[in-house]
């Protein structure tokens, strides 16, 4: 399978691209929208502002493409961000994807929620994986409300944290798979086999 990550000027691409690889997946690093339309995953990396990153992709012309492709998408961290409606970060709206709104972190002792941290939930990507630790790095999250595609969350003192999103073809986590070692490379080969159905 041909996993397109998408290049929109930020984001921790060489180590997404090296998650995905040892998960066995095909990788190309883009921003063409003939490989986009042609990968069977696009995937939004994670590091960097909304802002930006909307605006980059607007610039580049691919946003309709990540829109109405039929392939599946895979977000991480920023990049499962850019799937909801809108941000409070940034003022930009979302590639409406998915249904919410992001908001900041507040009323935790610390911001960004950084290090590793327990995801719970009931998932196929997160098969034999539910309770592991992962690496998170935000100051953004959507709100754990429940949802069916809602299948794992997190608690970060107190805020419930909306870990791991999947409805059809569309997956995305707000932790680094790519930074979450044996975990993670395990949740990318969950998705590999989940995606392959």
């Amino acid at each position: 399978m041909l996993a397109a990550i998408v290049n929109y000027g930020i984001g921790n691409l060489f180590s997404v691209k090296k998650g995905f690889e040892r998960a066995g997946f095909r990788v190309v690093v883009s921003n063409d929208k003939e490989v986009l339309k042609g990968s069977d995953v696009i995937v939004l990396p994670g590091v960097g502002s909304h802002k930006a990153a909307i605006a980059n992709m607007t610039s580049l012309g691919i946003v309709d493409v990540i829109k109405e492709v039929d392939n599946f998408k895979f977000g991480i961290c920023l990049g499962m961000q850019l799937l909801y409606e809108e941000s409070e970060e940034g003022g930009l709206k979302g590639l409406g994807i998915l249904k919410g709104k992001v908001i900041r972190l507040r009323g935790v002792p610390k911001v960004p929620h950084m290090g590793w941290n327990t995801v719970v939930g009931e998932s196929p990507l997160l098969e034999g994986l539910s309770g592991e630790y992962f690496y998170f790095a935000h100051s953004y999250y959507k709100e754990y409300e429940g949802r069916k595609e809602e299948e794992a969350v997190s608690d970060y003192e107190g805020v419930k944290i909306t870990a791991l999103v999947c409805s059809g073809k569309v997956c995305a986590t707000q932790f680094h798979p790519e930074k979450s070692y044996v975990n993670g490379v395990r949740l990318l080969k969950n998705f590999y086999t989940y995606a392959r159905r």
